[in-house]
């Protein structure tokens, strides 16, 4: 690694650190007091940074709270996905796809430990002060299409291809059904666990025999 990587890596992850802690303490800030509760410079003291610092990174209280669409997706595991498809040529999918999008849920679940206590936070938060769900729908809207840039960046092919859009809708349904399943009262199961089951239903379902012909001659018969 060139020294201007090394150092273009440590300064993301020095952002990475600051946005991290404006938004912990944004969200206990909002446990405690709720939304209204307390000003941008009570977030900025507790966060040890500016007031403009802290706009440098979110535009509202509310953003900080939901945090940055980039955090919790470490850029080296996305890398190594995207990596995956080198040895199959462009705009041809790779044999691996299916494969490989289940070993990148199964490694972003491995971090998913280190954020825990911040999401069971999260959905406090959220509880408190429901108005926040449109902003992590948006947030959530701008991961996936992220997501979907890596699959075509992967792939060799344009976002909107009818594949990368499928892996981007069934991978994100199955790891949000996980995750509510996980994060639900008296679970006791692992979110790993919960993934899997998930994504072998679907890929059971998914491999059972579909042919277009005959659904096409059942629909004109109808």
């Amino acid at each position: 690694m060139t020294d201007s990587a090394t150092s273009d890596s440590l300064r993301e992850r020095k952002r990475a650190a600051t946005r991290s802690s404006i938004t912990s303490a944004a969200r206990t800030l909002t446990a405690e007091r709720g939304l209204n509760g307390y000003t941008v410079e009570e977030v900025c003291e507790a966060a040890g940074i500016s007031r403009r610092t802290f706009f440098n990174y979110f535009p509202t209280k509310e953003d900080a709270i939901i945090g940055h669409a980039d955090d919790d997706i470490p850029s080296d595991v996305i890398e190594e996905f995207v990596a995956g498809g080198a040895g199959s040529p462009a705009g041809q999918i790779s044999p691996t796809l299916f494969r490989d999008l289940v070993t990148l849920s199964l490694r972003l679940a491995e971090d998913m430990s280190a954020s825990e206590e911040d999401t069971r936070q999260l959905i406090g938060v959220v509880r408190k002060e429901p108005q926040l769900i449109l902003r992590i729908i948006g947030v959530t809207e701008q991961r996936e299409a992220q997501f979907a840039r890596d699959v075509a960046r992967r792939e060799g092919v344009a976002a909107d291809h009818p594949v990368v859009q499928m892996a981007v809708v069934l991978l994100s349904t199955i790891a949000r059904k996980s995750s509510m399943a996980y994060f639900s009262d008296g679970n006791t199961r692992s979110y790993p666990d919960l993934l899997l089951e998930n994504i072998s239903a679907a890929s059971i379902l998914f491999s059972q025999p579909f042919n277009t012909t005959d659904t096409t001659a059942a629909e004109g018969q109808s």
